[in-house]
């Protein structure tokens, strides 16, 4: 049974969940795009790299092109980022293969799946060879010492491929973009939102201060299950995993599956009452203050109170 990760490189920058992906597929990857050189030695995890140089991101089109050389491999591992997801389901389609995206796990016979808003642990299973792609920052990898060996090659590129066409790739607003992306996070819990108070009202002004901050917004499965955020917004272990340079939670006790989530930020700050709660614990810097009050100060510092008027209909991005 043979395994190989096929990860996108957009200008020598690789997607979130590369070294991942590479390490499900036991060190061997295929690097595509522009870049791939320089794609090749930012990988901690690789024992084995080929290099395919290719211009301008056309995922059916490098599916046709990839398709020759990935039909000998048994299983082929792709990144669940926004290039490996709109590349997955055309290979699989050039390589006549299932899919199974979403993935937290990729082995011989199938892959294990979340489902049901990540709730449910699902085991596929598959006959023959087949597509995956892993979602970013699950599986975590560990740094190889040895040098990959490193191969450029060269495929024919087919013309008249049906193809999407990029106009213009735009930088992801920080209020809109993946979570899982994004460099600097004010995450929300439940000692966000004081007995009797609108919890939907305090996440929007939540979201407000984050934007007016250039951060994201993130929330605990408490604050998600309330009703008080979407889903798409919470950080963990049966949410979205994080790994941000700041994190920022303001009543956020620290329960282990939130904590499980947050991969390795460079900078935490904690704001809660409780000086010995995990998060303040694990925190670079803790501020033992009550985190509503602090929350609306910095709105009305920033002069963001006004945004997140409680009635003003919700929206989630």
């Amino acid at each position: 049974m043979t395994f190989v990760g096929v990860v996108p490189v957009r200008d020598g920058r690789l997607p979130l969940g590369a070294d991942e992906v590479t390490a499900e597929a036991g060190g061997r990857v295929l690097l595509a795009g522009s870049g791939t050189d320089d794609g090749a030695a930012q990988l901690t995890t690789a024992t084995e790299v080929r290099c395919v140089e290719l211009k301008g991101f056309a995922p059916g089109t490098w599916a046709a092109a990839l398709a020759p050389m990935l039909r000998r491999e048994d299983v082929v591992v792709l990144p669940a980022s926004p290039d490996g997801r709109d590349l997955a389901p055309r290979l699989a389609a050039a390589l006549d293969r299932p899919l199974l995206a979403g993935a937290v796990a990729v082995h011989d016979t199938g892959a294990t799946v979340v489902r049901y808003g990540d709730r449910v642990g699902l085991d596929l299973r598959c006959d023959g060879p087949f597509v995956a792609t892993l979602v970013p920052g699950v599986r975590g990898a560990e740094p190889v010492t040895a040098q990959p060996t490193v191969e450029a090659l060269a495929v024919d590129v087919p013309a008249g491929v049906r193809d999407a066409e990029v106009e213009a790739v735009l930088e992801p607003e920080p209020e809109t973009m993946d979570l899982a992306e994004a460099p600097r996070i004010l995450g929300g819990g439940a000692g966000l939102v004081p007995p009797g108070a609108d919890g939907a009202a305090t996440f929007r002004l939540l979201a407000a201060v984050a934007s007016a901050l250039g951060a994201s917004m993130g929330a605990t499965r408490v604050a998600t299950d309330a009703g008080w955020t979407g889903y798409e917004r919470q950080i963990g272990t049966t949410g979205v995993v994080v790994n941000p340079d700041l994190y920022i939670a303001f009543g956020v006790s620290g329960a282990a599956q939130h904590i499980g989530g947050l991969g390795e930020p460079k900078h935490v700050v904690s704001v809660n009452t409780d000086p010995s709660c995990p998060m303040t614990a694990m925190a670079d810097l803790g501020l033992v203050v009550d985190a509503p009050a602090l929350l609306a100060e910095l709105a009305r510092r920033l002069g963001v109170a006004e945004a997140a008027d409680p009635s003003e209909e919700v929206t989630h991005a």
